[in-house]
Protein backbone atom coordinates (compact mmCIF):
# COMPACT_ATOMS: atom_id res chain seq x y z
CA UNK A 1 0.00 0.00 0.00
CA UNK A 2 1.34 3.40 -0.93
CA UNK A 3 1.16 6.32 1.43
CA UNK A 4 -0.68 9.58 0.87
CA UNK A 5 0.76 11.85 -1.80
CA UNK A 6 3.06 14.63 -0.68
CA UNK A 7 1.45 18.10 -0.69
CA UNK A 8 2.48 20.16 -3.71
CA UNK A 9 3.28 23.01 -1.33
CA UNK A 10 4.16 23.07 2.36
CA UNK A 11 3.73 26.39 4.16
CA UNK A 12 4.77 27.31 7.69
CA UNK A 13 3.83 30.66 9.20
CA UNK A 14 5.96 32.08 12.00
CA UNK A 15 3.47 34.06 14.06
CA UNK A 16 2.66 35.18 17.57
CA UNK A 17 -1.02 34.37 16.87
CA UNK A 18 -1.21 30.86 15.40
CA UNK A 19 -4.91 30.67 16.23
CA UNK A 20 -5.57 33.51 13.79
CA UNK A 21 -3.87 31.64 10.95
CA UNK A 22 -5.32 28.24 11.77
CA UNK A 23 -8.83 29.57 12.24
CA UNK A 24 -9.03 31.55 8.99
CA UNK A 25 -7.45 28.77 6.94
CA UNK A 26 -10.30 26.33 7.59
CA UNK A 27 -12.70 28.02 5.19
CA UNK A 28 -13.38 28.26 1.47
CA UNK A 29 -11.03 27.27 -1.33
CA UNK A 30 -7.98 27.32 0.94
CA UNK A 31 -9.67 25.11 3.53
CA UNK A 32 -10.61 22.53 0.87
CA UNK A 33 -7.08 22.52 -0.58
CA UNK A 34 -5.61 21.86 2.85
CA UNK A 35 -8.18 19.19 3.63
CA UNK A 36 -7.52 17.45 0.31
CA UNK A 37 -3.76 17.41 0.86
CA UNK A 38 -2.90 19.69 -2.06
CA UNK A 39 -1.07 21.97 0.36
CA UNK A 40 -0.21 21.87 4.05
CA UNK A 41 -0.11 24.72 6.55
CA UNK A 42 1.35 24.88 10.05
CA UNK A 43 2.52 27.53 12.47
CA UNK A 44 5.53 28.16 14.65
CA UNK A 45 5.20 30.56 17.59
CA UNK A 46 8.42 32.38 18.59
CA UNK A 47 7.16 32.41 22.19
CA UNK A 48 7.67 28.64 22.25
CA UNK A 49 11.37 29.22 21.64
CA UNK A 50 11.91 31.93 24.27
CA UNK A 51 14.20 31.00 27.14
CA UNK A 52 12.86 33.20 29.96
CA UNK A 53 9.84 32.65 32.17
CA UNK A 54 7.93 35.51 30.54
CA UNK A 55 8.44 34.06 27.03
CA UNK A 56 9.87 37.37 25.82
CA UNK A 57 10.13 37.79 22.05
CA UNK A 58 10.60 41.56 21.68
CA UNK A 59 12.37 44.50 23.32
CA UNK A 60 12.71 48.28 23.06
CA UNK A 61 14.68 49.58 20.06
CA UNK A 62 18.24 50.81 20.42
CA UNK A 63 18.39 54.56 19.85
CA UNK A 64 14.98 55.12 21.38
CA UNK A 65 11.60 55.53 19.79
CA UNK A 66 8.14 53.97 20.10
CA UNK A 67 7.19 50.35 19.66
CA UNK A 68 8.94 47.06 20.20
CA UNK A 69 11.32 45.08 17.98
CA UNK A 70 11.41 41.31 17.59
CA UNK A 71 14.50 39.88 19.33
CA UNK A 72 16.73 37.67 17.17
CA UNK A 73 17.10 34.43 19.17
CA UNK A 74 13.47 33.20 19.56
CA UNK A 75 12.44 34.37 16.11
CA UNK A 76 15.47 32.74 14.49
CA UNK A 77 14.74 29.47 16.29
CA UNK A 78 11.11 29.58 15.16
CA UNK A 79 12.14 30.30 11.55
CA UNK A 80 14.65 27.44 11.61
CA UNK A 81 12.02 25.06 12.96
CA UNK A 82 9.53 26.20 10.32
CA UNK A 83 12.09 25.73 7.57
CA UNK A 84 12.93 22.23 8.78
CA UNK A 85 9.23 21.34 8.79
CA UNK A 86 8.44 22.46 5.25
CA UNK A 87 11.72 21.22 3.78
CA UNK A 88 11.23 17.69 5.11
CA UNK A 89 10.15 14.63 3.17
CA UNK A 90 11.42 14.31 -0.39
CA UNK A 91 12.50 17.91 -0.69
CA UNK A 92 16.20 18.24 -1.33
CA UNK A 93 16.44 21.98 -0.89
CA UNK A 94 15.26 24.40 1.77
CA UNK A 95 12.19 26.60 1.74
CA UNK A 96 11.99 30.22 0.69
CA UNK A 97 11.81 32.43 3.78
CA UNK A 98 9.60 35.50 3.33
CA UNK A 99 9.15 38.34 5.81
CA UNK A 100 5.84 40.21 5.48
CA UNK A 101 6.93 43.84 5.72
CA UNK A 102 5.81 47.26 4.53
CA UNK A 103 9.37 47.64 3.21
CA UNK A 104 9.05 44.63 0.91
CA UNK A 105 8.41 44.36 -2.80
CA UNK A 106 4.79 44.63 -3.87
CA UNK A 107 2.86 41.37 -4.01
CA UNK A 108 0.91 40.80 -7.22
CA UNK A 109 -0.49 37.99 -9.34
CA UNK A 110 2.82 37.49 -11.10
CA UNK A 111 4.57 36.89 -7.77
CA UNK A 112 1.76 34.57 -6.69
CA UNK A 113 2.37 32.44 -9.80
CA UNK A 114 6.10 32.45 -9.10
CA UNK A 115 5.69 31.37 -5.47
CA UNK A 116 3.19 28.67 -6.49
CA UNK A 117 6.11 26.83 -8.11
CA UNK A 118 7.90 26.51 -4.76
CA UNK A 119 7.73 23.30 -2.75
CA UNK A 120 8.06 25.04 0.62
CA UNK A 121 7.46 28.52 2.00
CA UNK A 122 8.18 30.04 5.40
CA UNK A 123 6.13 33.19 5.97
CA UNK A 124 7.37 35.32 8.86
CA UNK A 125 4.60 37.50 10.30
CA UNK A 126 6.25 39.98 12.65
CA UNK A 127 4.40 42.71 14.58
CA UNK A 128 4.98 46.12 16.16
CA UNK A 129 8.16 47.66 14.69
CA UNK A 130 9.20 44.47 12.93
CA UNK A 131 12.33 42.39 13.42
CA UNK A 132 15.91 43.08 14.42
CA UNK A 133 17.74 43.83 11.16
CA UNK A 134 20.40 41.24 11.96
CA UNK A 135 17.73 38.58 11.96
CA UNK A 136 16.43 39.78 8.58
CA UNK A 137 19.96 39.68 7.17
CA UNK A 138 20.60 36.19 8.53
CA UNK A 139 17.26 34.39 8.10
CA UNK A 140 15.15 36.15 5.46
CA UNK A 141 15.43 35.54 1.70
CA UNK A 142 12.80 38.02 0.55
CA UNK A 143 10.57 40.74 1.97
CA UNK A 144 7.05 41.16 0.60
CA UNK A 145 4.40 43.85 1.09
CA UNK A 146 0.71 43.95 0.18
CA UNK A 147 0.86 47.65 -0.63
CA UNK A 148 1.64 51.12 0.58
CA UNK A 149 -0.15 50.92 3.90
CA UNK A 150 0.62 49.63 7.38
CA UNK A 151 -1.01 46.70 9.17
CA UNK A 152 -0.73 45.87 12.87
CA UNK A 153 1.19 42.74 11.93
CA UNK A 154 2.04 40.38 9.11
CA UNK A 155 -0.51 37.71 10.00
CA UNK A 156 -3.28 38.95 7.72
CA UNK A 157 -0.75 39.54 4.95
CA UNK A 158 0.50 35.96 5.34
CA UNK A 159 -3.04 34.65 4.96
CA UNK A 160 -3.49 36.72 1.80
CA UNK A 161 -0.33 35.23 0.30
CA UNK A 162 -1.31 31.68 1.22
CA UNK A 163 -4.78 32.04 -0.28
CA UNK A 164 -3.54 33.67 -3.50
CA UNK A 165 -0.79 31.06 -3.97
CA UNK A 166 -2.64 27.87 -3.03
CA UNK A 167 -5.57 28.59 -5.36
CA UNK A 168 -3.10 28.45 -8.27
CA UNK A 169 -2.02 24.89 -7.44
CA UNK A 170 -3.43 22.21 -9.77
CA UNK A 171 -6.45 20.54 -8.24
CA UNK A 172 -7.39 23.40 -5.92
CA UNK A 173 -10.15 24.90 -8.06
CA UNK A 174 -13.00 22.84 -9.45
CA UNK A 175 -12.35 24.16 -12.97
CA UNK A 176 -8.69 24.81 -13.81
CA UNK A 177 -9.76 27.52 -16.24
CA UNK A 178 -10.90 29.65 -13.29
CA UNK A 179 -7.39 30.77 -12.36
CA UNK A 180 -6.55 31.41 -16.02
CA UNK A 181 -9.51 33.72 -16.61
CA UNK A 182 -9.33 35.84 -13.46
CA UNK A 183 -8.24 39.46 -13.15
CA UNK A 184 -4.51 40.06 -13.72
CA UNK A 185 -3.92 36.58 -15.17
CA UNK A 186 -3.54 38.06 -18.66
CA UNK A 187 -2.53 41.53 -17.53
CA UNK A 188 -6.12 42.74 -17.63
CA UNK A 189 -9.05 42.96 -15.22
CA UNK A 190 -11.85 40.43 -15.50
CA UNK A 191 -15.01 41.01 -17.50
CA UNK A 192 -18.39 41.57 -15.73
CA UNK A 193 -20.23 38.43 -14.68
CA UNK A 194 -24.00 37.80 -14.65
CA UNK A 195 -26.33 35.06 -13.44
CA UNK A 196 -30.10 34.48 -13.08
CA UNK A 197 -32.56 36.14 -13.22
CA UNK A 198 -32.30 37.67 -16.68
CA UNK A 199 -33.81 40.92 -15.41
CA UNK A 200 -33.43 42.45 -11.94
CA UNK A 201 -34.65 45.92 -10.92
CA UNK A 202 -34.99 46.82 -14.58
CA UNK A 203 -31.42 45.81 -15.42
CA UNK A 204 -30.96 43.00 -17.95
CA UNK A 205 -28.20 40.54 -18.67
CA UNK A 206 -26.52 41.52 -21.98
CA UNK A 207 -28.29 39.74 -24.84
CA UNK A 208 -25.08 38.28 -26.26
CA UNK A 209 -24.55 36.26 -23.07
CA UNK A 210 -28.00 34.71 -23.36
CA UNK A 211 -27.29 33.29 -26.81
CA UNK A 212 -25.25 30.26 -27.72
CA UNK A 213 -22.73 31.90 -30.03
CA UNK A 214 -19.47 31.18 -28.22
CA UNK A 215 -17.39 33.27 -30.62
CA UNK A 216 -19.56 36.33 -29.98
CA UNK A 217 -19.49 35.71 -26.23
CA UNK A 218 -15.70 35.44 -26.27
CA UNK A 219 -15.40 38.68 -28.23
CA UNK A 220 -17.81 40.45 -25.86
CA UNK A 221 -15.81 39.27 -22.85
CA UNK A 222 -12.53 40.40 -24.38
CA UNK A 223 -13.98 43.83 -25.12
CA UNK A 224 -15.65 44.11 -21.68
CA UNK A 225 -12.43 43.13 -19.88
CA UNK A 226 -10.49 45.71 -21.87
CA UNK A 227 -13.03 48.46 -21.14
CA UNK A 228 -13.13 47.51 -17.46
CA UNK A 229 -9.34 47.74 -17.31
CA UNK A 230 -9.34 51.10 -19.09
CA UNK A 231 -11.88 52.47 -16.60
CA UNK A 232 -10.50 51.01 -13.37
CA UNK A 233 -6.78 50.31 -13.88
CA UNK A 234 -5.40 52.18 -16.92
CA UNK A 235 -1.87 51.53 -15.65
CA UNK A 236 -2.30 47.91 -16.76
CA UNK A 237 -2.53 49.14 -20.35
CA UNK A 238 0.83 50.89 -20.23
CA UNK A 239 3.92 49.07 -21.39
CA UNK A 240 7.14 49.53 -19.46
CA UNK A 241 5.62 49.30 -15.98
CA UNK A 242 5.79 46.23 -13.73
CA UNK A 243 2.10 45.46 -14.12
CA UNK A 244 1.50 46.93 -17.55
CA UNK A 245 1.28 45.21 -20.92
CA UNK A 246 1.08 47.00 -24.25
CA UNK A 247 -2.14 46.79 -26.24
CA UNK A 248 -2.21 44.32 -29.08
CA UNK A 249 -3.45 45.56 -32.45
CA UNK A 250 -6.80 43.86 -31.85
CA UNK A 251 -7.12 45.30 -28.35
CA UNK A 252 -6.28 48.77 -29.62
CA UNK A 253 -8.96 48.48 -32.33
CA UNK A 254 -11.54 47.35 -29.76
CA UNK A 255 -10.66 50.19 -27.39
CA UNK A 256 -10.70 52.85 -30.10
CA UNK A 257 -14.10 51.62 -31.28
CA UNK A 258 -15.43 51.83 -27.72
CA UNK A 259 -14.03 55.35 -27.23
CA UNK A 260 -15.57 56.51 -30.50
CA UNK A 261 -18.91 54.99 -29.51
CA UNK A 262 -18.66 56.60 -26.07
CA UNK A 263 -17.97 60.01 -27.61
CA UNK A 264 -21.04 59.71 -29.86
CA UNK A 265 -23.27 58.68 -26.95
CA UNK A 266 -21.96 61.53 -24.77
CA UNK A 267 -22.66 63.97 -27.57
CA UNK A 268 -26.22 62.71 -27.93
CA UNK A 269 -26.83 63.14 -24.19
CA UNK A 270 -25.56 66.72 -24.40
CA UNK A 271 -28.10 67.64 -27.08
Amino acid sequence: MTGAAEPRLRVAVVTLFPEMIQGASRYGVLGRALQNGIASLECRDPKDFATDTHRTVDDRPYGGGPGMVGTPAPWAAAIDAAQAAVASGERASGALRIHLSAQGERFDQSMARELATCSGLVLVASRYEGLDQRLIDARIDRQVSLGDFVLSGGDLAALVLVDAIVRLLPGTLGDERSSEQESFSAGRLDWPHYTRPVEWEGRKVPAVLQGGNHAEIERWRERAALINTWRQRPDLLQAGTKTGRALTAEENALLQAYLAEREVNDGERDC
